[in-house]
């Protein structure tokens, strides 16, 4: 009788294979739960300024008292705890299941107050009305907008990425200048020296200590800023005295939601604006973490931006989007766990719960966020300029592309009046740099890598794989700068490029075909 085979002892196990488990990418993988809290921590402190700033600035322009406004600001970190869980969580087809963290969008805060003066104590439950039907348009809208992803080749995507960590800079620059143009001690020496503290700390951390201890150095940066400003008097308790230990965000605080023509057609146009920057986001996250977005992906992640913008109104909260700066703290840390993002999001959801749990976090002054937050925002930036660098700029028009995308995008940080003379309507789009230059980016791109381009070109990307002999030594030079480093691609911060021999490269013979690229090149 035959026997068995024998297996050698050194056979290597491939995952997928019967009897051996499958290998979890890293997104998908959980931590230990010290890792998980701290970790997750670390996200609601890089965004809290972010998300309690739009209520903080609508409050008072439609007429609320500082309770009313308090109340305001932890109806946002809950209902942005809420938005975030769908993403990184999700069911059905909601949600991209990325490390993705969810906030108030900035961009709808100039047609809130816009609405606000008009309507006086009605304000709120107009832009509430309004809110919900653009979140619910912008529901059914979302697989229209997956399907957007193959006009995002590199040399558009890269451009976007850029555009994003620089149009976050001036936040940066503005924490660290005390945040309020009007006080006096605003853009002071000491501001900008605490920021300036802050941001060598959180360098040296980065620089000396390893493991664990390394990917929390934002947040061992902030306490560390914060212990500093203490004997400074540059950090205020008063809040944490005077907030309540628990209140929860009763559904419609201010009453039912109206539904006015205006305010629907003005709050969709944010949405739009939102859904544009949120597709950028997912597509930059994506790459940075190893996990390139499809159109399923970002289909995903705007329902779950819309739904979570149609359910925030409910709770007093406002429009949801994607916040860019947490893009930044993943590169940085390298930590890829949507699951670590999901525990900030239920760390978000007790703030909101709990008033005073929420204050201690808004003890950290701002030029203390600002100079960890230069370090944030840059990261975006390299990784959109990393991603440039692999877009074959040689070929075609790509570098005008870039320079007119890019030119046009910094307008309304280099030139904030710029666009006064537009109807205001306008305004939410042209002020919003990461929209316009997106936008003016997939336009050319069409132009000149779409519209009549030559069959066969790869427009916008690398250059197809070579044929014929040596096409091995010419094909992994190709797809080097085509695949990202690392174990699963990404790893964080600026992109590192490995060379990989494709499928088939080798002397002699055609070059096999290419492996299928998530984000299609034109």
């Amino acid at each position: 009788m035959a026997q068995a085979p024998r297996f050698r002892k050194d056979a290597v196990a491939v995952p997928g294979e019967p009897g051996v488990p499958e290998e979890k990418h890293p997104v998908d993988e959980t931590l230990p739960p010290l890792k998980m809290f701290t970790s997750g921590l670390q996200h609601v402190a890089a965004m809290y300024a972010g998300v309690v700033a739009p209520p903080m600035i609508v409050g008072p322009a439609v007429g609320l008292s500082a309770t009313e406004t308090a109340f305001l600001m932890g109806a946002s970190l809950f209902t942005a705890g809420l938005a975030t869980l769908l993403q990184t969580l999700g069911f059905w087809k909601i949600g991209a299941k990325l490390p993705f963290v969810n906030g108030v969008s900035f961009a709808g805060v100039t047609p809130m107050i816009a609405i606000g003066k008009g309507e006086g104590e009605n304000a709120l439950p107009i832009i509430f009305g309004a809110i919900i039907v653009a979140g619910v348009v912008g529901f059914f809208a979302a697989p229209y907008f997956g399907k957007l992803v193959r006009f995002f080749p590199p040399v558009v995507t890269g451009t976007v990425i850029t555009l994003i960590g620089v149009s976050l800079l001036p936040v940066a620059f503005n924490w660290s200048q005390g945040g309020n143009s009007t006080a006096t001690d605003y853009g002071s020496m000491r501001n900008i020296g605490m920021a300036a503290v802050t941001l060598v700390i959180v360098l040296l951390m980065r620089k000396f200590l390893r493991g664990f201890l390394q990917q929390i150095s934002i947040l061992l940066g902030l306490v560390a800023g914060t212990l500093i400003a203490l004997p400074l008097g540059m950090t205020s308790f008063d809040a944490v005295k005077n907030a309540s230990v628990v209140g929860f965000p009763t559904p419609f605080h201010f009453g039912a939601p109206q539904f006015q023509v205006a305010a629907i057609i003005s709050m969709c146009i944010v949405m739009l604006v939102c859904m544009t920057e949120s597709t950028a986001d997912i597509l930059a996250l994506g790459k940075i973490v190893g996990r390139p977005a499809d159109a399923r992906t970002i289909e995903g992640g705007l329902r779950a931006d819309t739904l979570g913008s149609a359910i925030s109104p409910l709770f007093s909260g406002f429009m949801c989007s994607a916040f860019a700066q947490n893009i930044g703290l993943v590169a940085m840390t390298k930590v890829r766990s949507r699951f670590v993002v999901a525990a900030g999001g239920g760390i978000l959801i007790l703030l909101g719960l709990c008033p005073m749990a929420a204050s201690v976090i808004g003890v950290v002054p701002l030029p203390v966020l600002g100079g960890a937050g230069i370090v944030l925002f840059g990261s975006v930036a390299a990784s959109g300029i990393q991603t440039l660098a692999g877009a074959a700029m040689e070929k075609g028009e790509n570098a005008l592309i870039v320079a007119a995308s890019v030119g046009i995008g910094l307008i309304p940080i280099a030139a904030p009046e710029f666009y006064h003379a537009f109807p205001k309507d306008l305004l939410v789009v042209l002020d919003s740099g990461i929209s316009t230059g997106c936008v003016v980016a997939i336009l050319l791109n069409l132009a000149f890598n779409h519209l009549g381009a030559r069959k066969g070109a790869a427009a916008g990307g690398a250059p197809p794989p070579a044929r014929g002999g040596g096409g091995g030594a010419a094909s992994a030079a190709v797809w080097g700068a085509r695949v990202s480093g690392g174990r699963w691609g990404g790893g964080g911060g600026p992109l590192l490029r490995r060379a990989h021999t494709p499928p088939g490269g080798g002397g002699g013979g055609r070059a096999g075909p290419p492996p299928p690229d998530p984000v299609p090149v034109h």
